[in-house]
């Protein structure tokens, strides 16, 4: 009967019930079409002289969205049929609004009526008796039902105008609130930096480095990289010294044993530690300035796990502190200042595969192969304090852990550590991530944030990164494009907490002291902030329409297109170029 050629590829398709068409524009039916961005209406609609007239011959009765019959009648065995309704605006019954409205919860985000009519006629029924009086139907009507809330749809298009706004559904409503105010970072730039701060021709990167492991390590001064030759070698390299390595070998950190995984320390920019192999942690000094030689002998040996070990992770807050996961079972925490181990945490009954510690320091989450989030409190107790089973995740240092949701795709799952035993929450991503982050984790090995301190906030640069190659280390950085970069983005910047100084010694947190980092401003000096920056006046881009609509006569047209002439034709009284020019006598020729 009909053909539509669509612009994107159909995902899915539905139709729209027959009650919700507009009949004044004699639509007989409309369709929703799916893609991958967005959802289209296709609207089918039958070449009739539309306006006060109903064209009965192209809508006949069709079933109402009343139900035929209650639950309890159809149990006890009745059949009645929804009764059938007209689509006659005229016609059309006025419901009444006596179903009371029942507050409900998605995504843990009690939604409560808004603004919910008292009487028993509702706004809609009373303005479409009005305009029935007139002779004209508003199509308001057929797309709301009395319990939808006002605030929840929006003002339909008229006939004349393409149908592109659809109501605001509950489930839309209940995500945006969970998901708060669109994103100022949403049209973010990714720059990787000149070729000059690259550190390039690395050679012999070791591919085969444990999946719980990073692949390598940075901090604000320098980058270690662990390398395929035998014993565990581990370049350190300077970020103050891009360039090109050399083709001959580079000093580098024997370690002894094949690297499982490392970990700089965040409040002492010289001191990597190293778990082995061989059930062993080996803590390194970097001298200052860099290698200049093999170094083969570490600071200290850190022994307690009786098989491999998986990761490593430093406390964030207190120095000196850190925690090993192991083969063995087990979770330990390590006292540098002291080289001794200090806290053995059990209750795991398989493989471990990843560790973090809350942003406050009291709590240490890990998650293992049987599928289980264990949270610890290690100064009170060696076992956890809560146990859960949700979908396959990793622990992050935030405030839960993470985890892919029911599709597995384009779905981030947040689990809160205090409320791990009362259920979990999904928030289903909306869009695909920015090009910008897409763009940077093309063709490379491992890819590492440097600390907020690093970005070049004049450039309005509000993230820094690393990006490891297989033959190179170039830096990366993110920026938020901002028209006024003369003042200081106040609003992208906010304080920053101190992360690289401890707030308290290994021993204080160890006796159950709490602390946390200071906070520093990114402004720097002579910047004024964007929020105190005066207002601009809005400058128009272009000539108002009244100059181009203006009307001119015939002699002023001519006026202007003879000085037009004359402007361009010159002044004819000045004298010519070859004037000036001295001839030859006039006997000369």
């Amino acid at each position: 009967v009909n053909q539509c050629l669509t612009e994107a590829a159909t995902r899915g398709i539905a139709m729209v019930p027959k009650l919700a068409v507009d009949v004044t524009s004699c639509e007989v039916m409309r369709v929703l079409q799916l893609t991958d961005s967005f959802i289209v209406p296709v609207s089918y609609s039958v070449p009739r002289k539309s306006g006060q007239d109903f064209h009965g011959d192209l809508y006949p009765d069709t079933p109402g969205d009343s139900p035929a019959l209650p639950a309890e009648e159809w149990w006890s065995g009745g059949n009645k049929q929804v009764q059938k309704v007209s689509l006659d605006p005229a016609k059309r019954p006025i419901r009444s609004f006596s179903s009371a409205v029942i507050p409900c919860s998605v995504g843990g985000v009690k939604l409560e009526p808004t603004n919910q009519p008292t009487k028993k006629e509702l706004p809609i029924e009373k303005n479409r008796k009005e305009e029935d009086a007139s002779g004209q139907s508003s199509s308001s009507s057929l797309l709301t039902s009395p319990t939808t809330p006002s605030s929840l749809v929006q003002s339909p298009s008229t006939p004349s105008e393409p149908s592109s706004s659809l109501g605001t559904s509950c489930s839309q409503r209940s995500l945006q609130s969970i998901l708060g105010p669109s994103s100022k970072l949403r049209h973010t730039q990714s720059l990787v930096l000149h070729r000059d701060t690259h550190i390039t021709n690395l050679k012999g990167l070791n591919l085969t480095t444990p999946g719980e492991c990073d692949g390598f390590c940075v901090n604000s001064k320098r980058v270690a990289v662990p390398l395929a030759s035998a014993g565990g070698q581990i370049a350190v390299l300077e970020l103050s010294q891009p360039g090109r390595l050399p083709d001959s070998a580079i000093p580098t950190i024997q370690n002894g044993v094949a690297v499982a995984d490392f970990s700089w320390d965040p409040f002492e920019p010289r001191r990597l530690a190293v778990a082995g192999e061989d059930a062993k942690i080996r803590v390194w000094l970097v001298p200052e300035g860099g290698l200049k030689e093999t170094v083969s002998e570490p600071q200290c040996i850190l022994q307690g796990h009786t098989e491999k070990i998986y990761s490593l992770k430093f406390h964030p807050l207190a120095s000196g502190i850190i925690a090993s996961s192991s083969y063995d079972l087990t979770v330990r925490l390590w006292d540098l200042g002291s080289g001794r181990e200090v806290r053995v945490l059990q209750g795991h009954q398989d493989q471990i595969f990843s560790l973090a510690w809350s942003p406050d320091g009291q709590f240490l989450a890990t998650v293992s192969k049987d599928r289980k989030v264990r949270i610890y409190d290690p100064r009170k107790s060696a076992e956890p304090t809560q146990v859960q089973e949700p979908r396959a995740c990793g622990a992050c240092q935030r405030s839960g852990v993470w985890g892919p949701g029911f599709r597995q795709k384009d779905c981030l799952v947040l689990y809160h550590e205090t409320c791990l035993i009362a259920g979990f929450q999904s928030v289903s991503l909306e869009e695909p991530p920015p090009s910008c982050l897409s763009d940077c984790f093309l063709c490379l090995q491992a890819f590492s944030f440097l600390p907020k301190s690093e970005c070049d906030v004049r450039e309005v640069e509000f993230a820094k990164a690393l990006r490891l190659s297989k033959t190179s280390i170039e830096p990366v950085v993110f920026r938020a494009p901002r028209v006024r970069k003369e003042y200081f983005q106040d609003d992208l910047f906010p304080e920053t907490a101190v992360w690289w100084e401890p707030a308290l010694s290994a021993s204080a947190w160890l006796s159950r002291s709490n602390g946390q980092h200071r906070k520093i401003s990114l402004q720097p000096k002579g910047m004024t902030p964007v929020s105190e920056a005066p207002k601009e006046a809005p400058v128009r881009k272009y000539a108002p329409s009244s100059v181009y609509l203006e009307e001119k006569s015939d002699e002023q047209k001519k006026e202007e297109l003879l000085s037009a002439m004359v402007a361009k034709l010159g002044n004819r009284e000045d004298p010519l170029p070859q004037e000036s020019f001295e001839g030859v006598d006039d006997d000369e020729w």
